[in-house]
């Protein structure tokens, strides 16, 4: 597997740069033509938004993208901090749709997930969205209706401050990153169920084995080998679909395309990034340049300065930068090491800035996929057998924050943690003792990507229940080898350190394999969705309803 943009990424990138002229999209057809040069923004407490299809391309191949006002990503939309929004919504698709508004408060009935909060938008139909802005910071919004989002439907939002923002910076730039796939992602999903490493090209070699007998001897290499055969599992699960079906956007733009965000030098630079992609987790760095992480997911932290961060599906990073050279590479690999997502910060447009090669991979531990258990007790777990649903099962997960992850460990870069994030203003002044505990598991199949709560899919479970008010701690223990976003509606999720201090306030906690996280909620009188928002395994049952009465 080669560290560089493959061949097959090379020159779709060339051939949609010369159908674009550099900027991403665009095919004849009879249909509307997402342009996403520079992305719309929207500012009021009136908007808009039609739910449409338009012809993108991105790979040399006309493609039928899911759009909101014609735009991949869709508009920026600047919300203003104690005012009330009304958002008209037109469903122009054939199907049925809707808008979640990712991580904001408010009523449940405006939360916009089908079946849930509402029946969802029909075909020709106005829904009409509104609610009081409640906080401020960075967020996104996306269809929470089948694959909608994975073709294309998610935006940014930018709310101001009550009293005016109190970090200063020159420019402030959204960096959204999704992932484009060509192919149709109810077949993708039909594939994983077929074969659940079809897309795993990093997969165990002939020629790594050989590197590993030099390395660690023919009796060590042999018994590693036969541990994962007995477990029938990968050391390289990093992610279910790779640079190989997906190509990488920052602001609906591929890398050849090359997104450009502009700067005069001694500026001080804010950049806003979201994860929008529907199954992808990116490592983030501008080589160059120090990362100043000020928020996240719309709340701010003490400022903590690194050089790389992970930004998990759903999350929301703010980082302050201040770039003294002409031009410098956003550099965002995929955790898997198979592709990224490139775009630029400069002085002016048309400059670019050499792009690194791609990390070489790591191989999940022992750690990641058992926890703190003993090696003896391993050998003996690894021959368990579990239920149709379940291929594992994780009895003393790890607690700590202070790991980066996989694929991120010991680079030679300071490499950002949750345990480095510390929540700053009202969230301290909100933390009360929970008054009881739910534990639950992360569950999954990978033989038949079968993914859950406890070994339960969606359709098998019944919903959690909370009480308005009642302040409960969360526990996850993941059971799983892959890393999981998890995303609790309506609630804020206030991180808990090992020893039970509160650590961070966020709306999408990552999960990492064999690891235990606690967050403390307050029930918010409603019905909440409450699940996994890698799309993939969300829509393979890693969902359940929270009901708070």
């Amino acid at each position: 597997m080669t560290h560089q943009l493959s061949r097959r990424q090379f020159v779709q990138g060339i051939t949609v740069a010369g159908l674009a002229v550099s900027t991403g999209v665009w095919a004849k057809s009879d249909k509307l033509s997402a342009v996403a040069t520079q992305v719309t923004s929207l500012k009021g407490s009136q908007f808009d938004l039609t739910v449409d299809e338009a012809m993108v391309n991105y790979t040399g191949k006309p493609r039928i993208a899911t759009v909101i006002n014609g735009s991949l990503p869709a508009p920026v939309l600047h919300f203003k901090e104690g005012e009330t929004v009304t958002i008209r919504v037109t469903n122009r698709l054939k199907e049925q749709s809707s808008i979640h508004w990712h991580g904001i408060l408010l009523p449940f009935g405006m939360d916009g997930v089908p079946g849930i909060s509402f029946k969802g938008i029909e075909p020709g139909q106005t829904f009409t969205y509104q609610f009081p802005i409640l906080q401020s910071g960075t967020y996104w919004y996306h269809s929470h209706s089948g694959f909608q989002e994975q073709t294309g439907m998610m935006g940014a939002i930018v709310i101001e401050p009550r009293d005016g923002e109190t970090i200063q910076a020159d420019r402030d730039h959204v960096i959204m990153l999704s992932d484009w796939t060509d192919a149709n992602p109810m077949m993708l999903l039909n594939k994983l169920k077929m074969e659940s490493g079809f897309d795993n090209y990093q997969m165990p070699t002939a020629t790594k084995f050989l590197a590993d007998v030099r390395k660690n001897g023919w009796r060590n290499t042999l018994a590693d080998r036969k541990m994962w055969n007995e477990m029938r599992m990968m050391p390289t699960d990093f992610t279910d679909l790779s640079a190989h079906t997906f190509t990488y956007l920052i602001n609906g733009t591929n890398p050849a395309s090359n997104w450009t965000g502009l700067f005069s030098k001694g500026d001080k630079v804010r950049l806003r990034f979201i994860n929008g992609s529907a199954q992808t987790i990116f490592d983030i760095r501008i080589p160059g340049l120090k990362l100043t992480v000020i928020g996240t997911d719309g709340q701010l932290v003490e400022p903590v300065t690194v050089d790389e961060f992970r930004i998990g599906v759903a999350e929301t990073y703010d980082v302050l930068v201040e770039p003294s050279d002409d031009a410098y590479t956003i550099f965002a690999q995929n955790i898997d090491r198979s592709g990224y997502a490139r775009g630029t910060l400069a002085v002016k447009a048309g400059l670019s800035a050499p792009i690194p090669p791609l990390d070489k991979i790591q191989w999940l531990s022992m750690t990641d996929m058992m926890g703190d258990m003993s090696a003896s007790t391993m050998a003996k777990h690894a021959k368990t057998e579990y239920g149709f649903s379940t291929d594992m099962h994780v009895d003393m997960p790890r607690t700590n924050l202070d790991d980066a992850g996989v694929n991120l460990r010991d680079n030679g870069r300071r490499v950002l943690t949750y345990a480095d994030l510390h929540s700053i203003g009202k969230a301290n002044q909100e933390q009360r003792d929970p008054t009881r505990e739910i534990e639950m598991h992360l569950t999954g199949n990978m033989e038949r990507y079968i993914w859950g709560f406890d070994g339960l899919t969606f359709k098998e479970s019944k919903p959690v229940r909370l009480a308005k008010g009642e302040r409960v701690r969360i526990s996850l223990v993941n059971d799983t080898m892959m890393t999981h976003p998890m995303h609790l509606h309506g609630m804020w999720s206030d991180l808990r350190a090992p020893n039970g201090d509160f650590q961070v306030r966020k709306h999408t906690i990552v999960v990492q394999p064999a690891q235990k996280i606690s967050f403390d909620v307050t029930g918010e009188a409603g019905r909440w969705a409450w699940h996994c928002h890698l799309l993939y395994h969300m829509e393979s049952g890693m969902f359940r309803e929270v009901v708070v009465d």
